[in-house]
C-alpha cells in the first residue's frame, strides 16, 4: 500500500490492481487531477486493499471512490468491492475492465451497486477518465456535507414536527445532524447548554449559534435563506412544480432565452426526488437516485439562468388580459406571459383508525429517506405495489432486518417494472404479500402494530415503521373553477380541453381550457407516470409555450 502525504486529512481515493504498470498509471492521471483534494491510495490486491480500508476507518478517515480492476487472481475486482461494501458504504465503485469483460461489469452494476466501469485503456485522461470520476466525486462530496452539516437538530425520532424539520433538511440539500435525545448523548449536551427544556423540542441549533425552539419549515427555510421572494415583476414563463416536469421545463425555458421562474411547495425533484434509485432512465446505466437527479437538474436549471423559489406554494391562478398570475402561498404574486403547472401528485392518505394518529410518528407518505438508518435491525412495512414502493422496500432492506410489502392485488406485474420485481424476488429479507391491506394502526406515543386484513382474514402484526405508496392526488385544488379537470382532478388539455377551450384554434397538445396555461407531469389527465415522460413532457411544453408566444 501507498499513501500521499499522510498527515492532510482528505478524503481518499482507493486503488487497486495486480498489474503494476497499470496500477501506476491510474494512480498517476488521479493524482495528476485529483491528488490536492484527495489521498491517493493504492494497493495490489483486493486483501490487501480491505486491510488499507479497514485501516482508514479506523482511523476516522473518509473514503470518496473505489476503482478496482476485474481480473485478479485470488479476488476478483467485484468480490473485492461486495467486501469493500461493507467497510465503506458511501463510497462511490469504479471497476476497471477489458473490453472482453464487459457482460461482467453490466452484471456488476446490480450485483455490488456499481457506479461506473471504465475500460482499459482510458487514453486520453481528460476524455476517458476525468469526467467520469469527477462526476462521482461531486456526487460523493454532495452527500458527505450533507453528513457533516451544520444545521444541528435535535428531536425525537417519533415526533411528527421533528420528522417534518428532518425531511425539509434532507430534500433540500442543507448540511444537517440529527441528534435523537433520546439515543445521543450529545443531544443532551447541546440542550443543556442552549437551555433548552424537552418540552421545547425540536430545536435547531445554526452555525451561527442561533437557537430555534420548535420551529416551523417556514420559520427555518427563513432563517436559512431557502425560501425566497420572486426578484422580478413579470416573466415570460412561470413554472408550478419542481418536480421532474418542472425542472425539465425550467431548464429547457432559461436555456432558450425565456425569462423563467419556478416555485416548488416542498423541495426540487417533487416525489420523484425521494425515490432511492430510478434504474431505468435513459442515459444512466447504474441508476441514479431521485435527490441525485433533483440536485443535478436543479444546478442545471440555475445555470442557465432560470430562478427557483422554494418552499413557495401555488394559491390561486387568475386571468388578466394577456398575463397570468399565480398568488402564492406566502402572500407574493407570479406575473407571467405564461404557466406551466407541473405540480404533480401526492400520494393518497389511508383513511383507517390510528393512521392520523401516528402520522409522523412511525407511518409515513412516501420513502422518507431520512428514515431508513434509523430503521436499522427492525420491521419495516411497505405499503403499494408500484416503483416508488418497490424502490422503497429495495432501499430500506439495506437497513432494517425484515422488510414487509403489503399489495391489494393478487400482483405487481400490472403496476411494477419488470426488473424491479426481479431485484425484489432476489432480496432474502423483503416479504412480498399480495391480497393484503391494512385495516387500522396502533400504538402509544408512535407506532408499534398494524392490523393486517388478507385472505385468511384479520391479524395483528409488530411493526417499526410503516411507509405508504398508494394512489395519486393530485394538486389541482387551487386551479378550481379555472382551468378545467377531470373527474378525479386531474388536469385537461389538447384534445380533451378543446370542448371548453374558448379561442377559434385548437389547444397545443400540453394546453389547457385557459389559452397560455400549459401542463405536463403527473398532474396532466391521462399521463403516464414515469420520471422519464415527465421530462419529455416539460421540455415539450416549452416548445408550444413558444408557439403560443409567437402568437
Amino acid at each position: 500500500m501507498e499513501a500521499s502525504e499522510p498527515r492532510r486529512r482528505r478524503a481518499a481515493i482507493v486503488c487497486v490492481d495486480d498489474e503494476p504498470a497499470v496500477l501506476a498509471a491510474v494512480a498517476r492521471d488521479l493524482r495528476r487531477q485529483f491528488g490536492e483534494r484527495y489521498r491517493i491510495v493504492r494497493a495490489t490486491s483486493g486483501p490487501e486493499a480491505l486491510d488499507a480500508l479497514k485501516e482508514l476507518v479506523a482511523r476516522g478517515e473518509q473514503v470518496a471512490l473505489l476503482v478496482a480492476d476485474q481480473r485478479m487472481p485470488g479476488m476478483a475486482g467485484t468480490e473485492y468491492l461486495v467486501e469493500a461494501r461493507k467497510l465503506v458504504p458511501d463510497a462511490k465503485r469504479v471497476l476497471l475492465t477489458a473490453y472482453a469483460d464487459t457482460e461482467a461489469a453490466i452484471q456488476a452494476i446490480n450485483e455490488v451497486d456499481l457506479d461506473y466501469y471504465l475500460l482499459k485503456p482510458w487514453d486520453p485522461p481528460e476524455e476517458q477518465l476525468y469526467p467520469v470520476v469527477e462526476d462521482l466525486l461531486t456526487t460523493w462530496e454532495a452527500g458527505a456535507a450533507l453528513e457533516s452539516g451544520g444545521v444541528r437538530v435535535v428531536g425525537h425520532r417519533f415526533s411528527r414536527d421533528s420528522h417534518d424539520l428532518r425531511d425539509f433538511l434532507a430534500r433540500n440539500r442543507v448540511p444537517m445532524r440529527w441528534l435523537d435525545v433520546e439515543r445521543d448523548a450529545e443531544a443532551r449536551e447541546l440542550l443543556q447548554v442552549a437551555d433548552v427544556s424537552d418540552g421545547r423540542l425540536p430545536v435547531a441549533l445554526l452555525e451561527d449559534g442561533t437557537v430555534l425552539e420548535r420551529p416551523t419549515v417556514l420559520e427555518l427555510a427563513e432563517r436559512l435563506g431557502v425560501s425566497a421572494a420572486p426578484a422580478e415583476d413579470h416573466y415570460d414563463l412561470a413554472i408550478v412544480g419542481g418536480g421532474p416536469a418542472g425542472l425539465a421545463a425550467a431548464v429547457y425555458g432559461a436555456s432558450e432565452g425565456l425569462k423563467t421562474v419556478m416555485v416548488e411547495r416542498e423541495a426540487p425533484g417533487g416525489q420523484a426526488g425521494t425515490s432511492s434509485r430510478i434504474e431505468n432512465y435513459l442515459g444512466f446505466p447504474a441508476g441514479l437516485s431521485g435527490s441525485d437527479l433533483a440536485r443535478r437538474a436543479t444546478d442545471q436549471a440555475r445555470r442557465l439562468g432560470a430562478e427557483l423559489l422554494a418552499v413557495q406554494d401555488a394559491v390561486a391562478l387568475r386571468v388578466e388580459g394577456a398575463g397570468r398570475i399565480v398568488e402564492l402561498s406566502g402572500g407574493g404574486v407570479l406575473s407571467a406571459n405564461c404557466v406551466l403547472v407541473a405540480s404533480g401528485v401526492s400520494y393518497r392518505r389511508l383513511d383507517a383508525p390510528g393512521f392520523d394518529t401516528f402520522t409522523g410518528k412511525g407511518i409515513y407518505y412516501g420513502a422518507a429517506l431520512t428514515e431508513a438508518r434509523s430503521c436499522a435491525q427492525q420491521h419495516v412495512v411497505i405499503i403499494g405495489g408500484a416503483n416508488s414502493a418497490g424502490q422503497a422496500a429495495v432501499h430500506f432492506s439495506n437497513y432494517a432486518s425484515r422488510v414487509t410489502m403489503l399489495v391489494r392485488g393478487d400482483s405487481l406485474v400490472r403496476s411494477m417494472s419488470h426488473y424491479l420485481i426481479e431485484q425484489i424476488a432476489a432480496i432474502e429479507n423483503i416479504d412480498v404479500r399480495v391480497n393484503a391491506q391494512v385495516v387500522a394502526a396502533e400504538g402509544n406515543d408512535h407506532l408499534h402494530s398494524i392490523r393486517i386484513r388478507d385472505e385468511d382474514g384479520e391479524r395483528d402484526e409488530t411493526v417499526d415503521a410503516m411507509f405508504v405508496f398508494i394512489g395519486a392526488a393530485p394538486r389541482t385544488d387551487w386551479l378550481e373553477g379555472v382551468v378545467g379537470r377531470d373527474e378525479r382532478g386531474f388536469i385537461l388539455a389538447g384534445a380533451d380541453a378543446r370542448s371548453a377551450f374558448p379561442l377559434k384554434r385548437d389547444p397545443y397538445t400540453l394546453e389547457t381550457t385557459v389559452p397560455g396555461v400549459f401542463v405536463a407531469g403527473d398532474v396532466r389527465a391521462r399521463s403516464i407516470k414515469r420520471v422519464a415522460s415527465a421530462v419529455g413532457e416539460g421540455s415539450m411544453a416549452v416548445s408550444l409555450i413558444h408557439e403560443y408566444l409567437a402568437e
